[in-house]
């Protein structure tokens, strides 16, 4: 089996739920955050919506810089509704999908690096990029927005089983 075959089932699972969650973002709590350190709902669940970009990334090219010249990269606008993000992950899940289908086992395989003004950060072959940057980076922050959610007493989507507002699935 190849590895895009392998894992592609895990993507659309995963993007499956992440969906689920956004969906519940409540329109009137975009500029909600729980702490002052802590990310707006709108920004994390706008996060949410982009990160599948990453998988193009690095399918596509053979690094990324976060400060090329010293210059944080320009970060991608912050949606201003809902929909605005759900039209955003919807668009960029399908994007990242066909290039993760597109790509050979070979390819994946290929080291792919992170950097900053230059200098490395971390490389790893693009495989574990899409398992770690992509997929688990996507995980955490979900289980974030899954927080907000409660601490905005919205329904929690069950996800892996049963929350404790969805008893079944």
């Amino acid at each position: 089996m190849s590895l895009t075959k392998a894992l592609l089932p895990e993507y659309d699972h995963e993007m499956k739920n992440t969906r689920k969650t956004i969906e519940r973002v409540p329109e009137d709590k975009l500029g909600w955050k729980p702490h002052e350190k802590s990310p707006t709902m709108g920004w994390l669940a706008t996060h949410l919506a982009h990160l599948p970009l990453w998988a193009i990334s690095a399918i596509e090219k053979d690094s990324l810089d976060l400060a090329p010249g010293g210059v944080p990269i320009e970060r991608l606008p912050e949606a201003n509704s809902r929909n605005e993000i759900i039209e955003r992950f919807d668009k960029n899940v399908a994007a990242a999908r066909a290039a993760i289908a597109g790509a050979s086992d070979e390819h994946l395989l290929q080291p792919w690096s992170l950097l900053m003004n230059g200098k490395t950060v971390m490389t790893l072959p693009r495989m574990a990029v899409l398992r770690s940057f992509v997929m688990n980076h996507g995980i955490h922050h979900r289980a974030q927005l899954g927080v907000y959610l409660r601490l905005n007493n919205v329904p929690v989507p069950a996800i892996y089983g049963p929350s404790a507002d969805e008893g079944a699935m």
